[in-house]
């Protein structure tokens, strides 16, 4: 058999072992990811299914894998315990409000340092990134004193204010808006006519919607997880967030685990709900960036 008989089974062969090991990484990869899927995915799980046990059934060896008949039971306990619907109205109302200023004000930050040259723009930077270094109770004392001075306290503004130039936001805006928003853009709105501020509203923003989408889903997640602000600032029970009213729950009910995972689980929703909402622009962020890679 000669030679130019032999090479086009020998490259079928080939081909052939080249998709099979595409299948066999694939088969991998995917076996890989299913498996974090469920070992990230099973603590969440076990929250909902903890929430509709009792207490005899919770501590259980090995632990509920089901879901139980006492979630009625755990809802009326959880209510008459602490005021849930405001706790949850308080939370849903500062991380909304933190998230939305946060981002806006951010966002215009960001888009200053990025696109525009001022005075002392070298130093206010640096300065900027230095504050992201320092730990948050540093300044949690003066923050509480000046809130008791301005007769804030137990309101929404102490844990919505102080953080609307967040350093970190500043910093993700900066960069963000320095690579996707193009200086001749900018100069064709200000051809049109446009005001800085306009060009900040219709240009600005527009092109920076994936790194807005980034920093809301950052900024909702850690104000409704503040927990050691709410409680310094939020000392009424009905002025209270979620995690701060839970807490207080748990130390004061002993052993009542069920109306508490409750109360968790409940308030794991607006936080699926914020990921799924900012989710898409997230991974068009993603697929922009591999693209232009």
């Amino acid at each position: 058999m000669s030679t130019l008989q032999l090479q086009p089974a020998f490259n079928k062969q080939s081909i052939l072992l080249k998709k099979i090991g595409r299948v066999f990484g694939r088969v991998i990869l995917y076996f890989i990811l299913i498996t974090f899927f469920f070992i990230f995915a099973y603590p969440f799980y076990h929250v909902f299914i903890l929430a509709t046990r009792d207490y005899q059934t919770i501590y259980t060896n090995p632990p509920p894998t089901w879901i139980g008949n006492s979630f009625c039971e755990n809802w009326d306990t959880l209510f008459q315990k602490i005021p849930y619907h405001l706790n949850m109205f308080n939370s849903l109302g500062i991380a909304i409000l933190a998230t939305a200023t946060q981002v806006f004000f951010c966002t215009m930050a960001g888009f200053a340092f990025a696109k525009y040259n001022f005075k002392y723009k070298g130093i206010l930077f640096p300065f900027i990134l230095i504050t992201i270094m320092l730990p948050r109770f540093l300044w949690l004392i003066p923050t509480l004193q000046m809130m008791v001075w301005l007769k804030v306290t137990n309101t929404w503004f102490p844990m919505i204010v102080p953080q609307i130039g967040n350093a970190f936001g500043v910093f993700l805006m900066t960069q963000f808006i320095e690579g996707s928003v193009p200086l001749d853009l900018i100069d064709a709105a200000r051809i049109d006519g446009l005001s800085e501020f306009q060009i900040l509203l219709r240009v600005g923003f527009p092109l920076s919607r994936a790194g807005i989408a980034v920093l809301g889903t950052i900024s909702f997640v850690f104000s409704w997880n503040d927990f050691i602000y709410a409680m310094v600032m939020l000392t009424k029970e009905e002025a209270r967030t979620i995690p701060v009213a839970l807490s207080e729950m748990n130390l004061r009910s002993e052993g009542i685990i069920g109306p508490v995972m409750l109360g968790n689980a409940l308030g794991l929703i607006p936080i699926l709900i914020a990921f799924i909402f900012f989710s898409r622009q997230i991974i068009s962020n993603m697929l922009a960036g591999s693209v232009k890679g």
